[in-house]
């Protein structure tokens, strides 16, 4: 049954509140058990090392599944796999608030992780097929501010939630949200079906294995200092990969066709994608460790020096519109890029000396351009892809996010554990290892920006809001 048109902007009005309240529970809840592991793991009368298998069975859940949520979207309709998400994460943000010992916690975060992995990528392939092409941007934009401020939020509403009440909350704090998110699903959410092709079983499998092992060396790569499982699982991770190429060149109908990469501005938006957040991922992680380990202050007080990084973030989403109409997707993406990457080195100016509140402008300032990246990267990515491959491209993007964000986090923690074992380098100060590492992050952020010289100038005038 057709929508009338009055219904149609109503729709259209709440759809990025509704993915909104998604992306935001998913961005928070993937970092703000960073800051609670020690409490839990007192309760649950655990070892605290232990206590990350409680990271990684969610990361990997949602590596592992996150390419399906295009068949099944497609299959049993949008609405309906949707609200199927929400009630999952909420379930198992309950269960999660409930266990009594840590195999009960992991399995608690499979099934939210499970959730997870449907929610974002259906949310906005929703968002996808209700706005046409010069309207997309715009609503992209507002729902993809809980991305921006989840990560930032995370650590500071942990920490506070653990000293004031109680770590069972950080699950608890989800299900108000997903109620929320299943009652406005319920009354506005459009239910997209397409025609249902058969299920690439065999490629889902190799491709859930490739980024079920990625998933696990990025895990190892950040928390570990033995290379030989970390080598183990990339070499696997890559060989997965290729043999997923080669099914995918056999099959009719693979889960994630390759000729999705012979639309040039999706091959440059998700290959920018994962490059460029190798510095943007892993700042909210090493300002903080920075401010408590070199500064010596308190995790309340780290959290808080990350906080304005969500405020420019909301301020900037005003601007991003104007911006890319002026100035085209190829140059705001080149210069933007520039400019994050200065900011990051730029936070090894202040030395140990300096007041560490000489990084707060920085870190603001860093918010505001990071929403312009993060609106441009995606919305460029999806603007040529055919109907028929929306689903799938749309899955792709979300996977790759998923493993770029893990990358950024791990590479960033290598990187400061390498400058940190030389100690003749850092003459015996760990505030110096924190700055080199924003140095070199920094500079590989600025380089990464070359990524979007293949974009035409004209490329994303089809996104365009025309007045």
């Amino acid at each position: 049954m057709k929508a009338a048109p009055m219904e149609i902007q109503q729709i259209k009005k709440v759809l990025p509140i509704i993915l909104a309240t998604a992306i935001f529970m998913q961005m928070l809840d993937s970092t703000i058990l960073n800051t609670s592991l020690p409490s839990i793991a007192r309760d649950l009368q655990e070892s605290p090392l232990n206590m990350q298998n409680a990271i990684i069975s969610y990361v990997l859940t949602l590596a592992l599944f996150m390419p399906i949520s295009g068949f099944l979207a497609d299959k049993f309709g949008t609405k309906k796999i949707f609200i199927l998400s929400l009630t999952l994460f909420a379930l198992g943000s309950l269960f999660c608030s409930l266990s009594q010992n840590l195999n009960q916690l992991v399995l608690s975060r499979v099934l939210q992780g499970f959730g997870g992995s449907l929610m974002t990528p259906v949310g906005r392939l929703t968002l996808i097929k209700t706005y046409p092409k010069n309207e997309l941007v715009k609503a992209m934009n507002y729902a993809i501010v809980p991305a921006l401020i989840g990560p930032v939020l995370g650590p500071l509403v942990g920490g506070y939630l653990v000293d004031y009440l109680s770590w069972h909350w950080i699950f608890l704090i989800n299900i108000p949200i997903a109620i929320l998110g299943i009652l406005l699903s319920i009354k506005f959410l459009p239910d997209y079906t397409s025609k249902s092709l058969e299920f690439d079983l065999k490629g889902f499998l190799i491709f859930g294995a490739a980024s079920f092992m990625l998933s696990i060396s990025l895990e190892l790569l950040g928390n570990s200092v033995q290379t030989t499982p970390i080598l183990l699982a990339l070499t696997l991770g890559f060989l997965m990969l290729y043999f997923y190429y080669r099914h995918a060149k056999k099959e009719e109908n693979p889960i994630f066709p390759l000729n999705l990469f012979q639309v040039r501005t999706f091959r440059v938006g998700i290959l920018g994608n994962l490059v460029t957040r190798i510095g943007i991922s892993s700042v909210p992680l090493l300002l903080p460790l920075m401010i408590q380990i070199a500064y010596k202050q308190s995790a309340v007080v780290s959290g808080w020096m990350v906080a304005p990084m969500a405020l420019t973030a909301m301020f900037g989403k005003s601007f991003v519109i104007r911006i890319l109409n002026r100035f085209g997707y190829r140059k705001t993406l080149l210069i933007n890029t520039l400019v994050i990457g200065l900011l990051i080195c730029s936070m090894a100016l202040p030395g140990i000396h300096s007041s560490f509140y000489w990084h707060l402008p920085l870190i603001a300032i860093l918010g505001f351009f990071n929403s312009i990246q993060f609106t441009s990267m995606n919305s460029i990515a999806i603007a040529n892809l055919r109907p028929y491959h929306t689903s799938s491209g749309n899955s792709l993007i979300s996977v790759n996010q998923q493993l770029a964000i893990g990358f950024g986090i791990a590479f960033g923690l290598v990187i400061l554990k390498l400058f940190e074992g030389d100690v003749k380098l850092i003459q015996h100060d760990i505030h110096n290892a924190f700055r080199y590492t924003f140095l070199v992050i920094g500079s590989l952020t600025v380089l990464s920006g070359l990524v979007f010289r293949r974009l035409h100038f004209r490329d994303g005038d089809n996104l365009k809001v025309r007045n």
